[in-house]
């Protein structure tokens, strides 16, 4: 596969990417199958019990997982009708769960924190992906490997603080300050910025998503990791619920969980169905682009665990410290409240 990117990501990508032969060598999770009113009995089924997951964009990569679950039959072995779709807001994801118009949805760690600081009850039910895909990208040709060579340049971002505080801080761990780069907010449109050279880096761009992007129109890229200038590792995508479903269903989340794990378990070992799945629930995507990117992400999904969704006490309390240090929260949260392992197969 062809990318040009930043050496330390490419060292830390192939490492990782060992991990994808075990992942893909496990059997699915296969404890006791949940249980399920009228799923896998002899007796009369009864109705499915629905449930709704709202996607943090459209469908790529990242969603494959799901699909697999879906087609495979996973959700309604355990008694489920899932509704997966994109809301017409995608940043509104954690509203429609917190409000319980979702049951499920897909965010971020640190919005989940910023989500439970203005007192909206929703919290991690399993990581996506094990480690941050936020970069800061430039144009190879630009010469710009670091930084601190920012300094005086255009950075575009699409106008979250979070992003600002990241650029602030790896500014801060390479001698420098934000002040001395002019910031500008050109939404989600990252690669049409950059290449179009209305800035000189952008903040908030994915290896596994925008960098190909770019290099697939020619523009090979560096990429700065964010921990490796400073920003403390967390958990870039997560699956959420609500405080009150996963008190008062915690069955269905079990369950959920245990279908959506066995999904994921499955596109690891068949990305090429699991891709076919992709194109079917998103026939405008870029399948070469998606194809490439599937080969990092995946590695990611079980980077340093064995069991999917896994989440440390450490990562979120250390995650939630640099948001207060960067005053990102409204108040302190309690880290227990933001996450839980409880509803994962191990």
């Amino acid at each position: 596969m062809k990318r040009i990117i930043s050496t330390t990501w490419l060292v830390g990508a192939l490492t990782v990417a060992m991990t994808v032969v075990s992942l893909a060598g496990c059997a699915a999770p296969q404890p006791s199958q949940p249980t399920s009113a009228g799923a896998g009995t002899a007796g009369p089924q009864k109705p499915l019990t629905q449930v709704s997951v709202a996607l943090d964009w459209y469908p790529w990569s990242n969603h494959t997982g799901l699909y697999m679950a879906q087609d495979n039959g996973y959700y309604r072995d355990v008694g489920l009708d899932v509704k997966i779709y994109v809301p017409s807001n995608p940043d509104d994801v954690l509203k429609l769960v917190g409000s319980g118009k979702d049951n499920f949805g897909i965010s971020y760690e640190a919005d989940v924190l910023l989500a439970r600081s203005e007192g909206i009850g929703v919290k991690s039910i399993a990581a996506m992906v094990q480690r941050p895909l936020n970069s800061l990208m430039t144009l190879k040709s630009s010469g710009i490997v670091r930084p601190k060579q920012l300094e005086g340049k255009k950075v575009g971002y699409p106008g979250i603080p979070g992003q600002e505080a990241m650029l602030a801080t790896m500014m801060e761990k390479d001698g420098s300050s934000i002040d001395k780069v002019q910031l500008v907010n050109v939404g989600y449109d990252l690669v049409p910025a950059l290449i179009g050279k209305t800035v000189d880096a952008v903040m908030g761009a994915y290896p596994v998503h925008e960098a190909i992007l770019a290099e697939e129109q020619g523009y090979p890229v560096n990429v700065m990791s964010v921990t490796d200038w400073g920003v403390p590792s967390y958990y870039e995508l997560v699956m959420v619920t609500s405080d009150k479903m996963a008190g008062e269903q915690a069955d269905v989340v079990k369950r959920f969980m245990w279908a959506t794990a066995k999904g994921y378990y499955d596109a690891a070992k068949d990305p090429a169905k699991a891709l076919e799945l992709l194109a079917k629930a998103n026939p405008e995507a870029d399948m070469k682009m998606e194809e490439q990117g599937s080969k990092l992400l995946i590695p990611l999904w079980m980077d340093n665990v064995t069991t999917y969704g896994w989440q440390e006490k450490d990562r979120w309390q250390g995650y939630e410290k640099w948001m207060r240090s960067k005053g990102l929260l409204a108040k302190d949260v309690n880290v227990d409240d933001a996450y839980t392992n409880d509803f994962l197969t191990k």
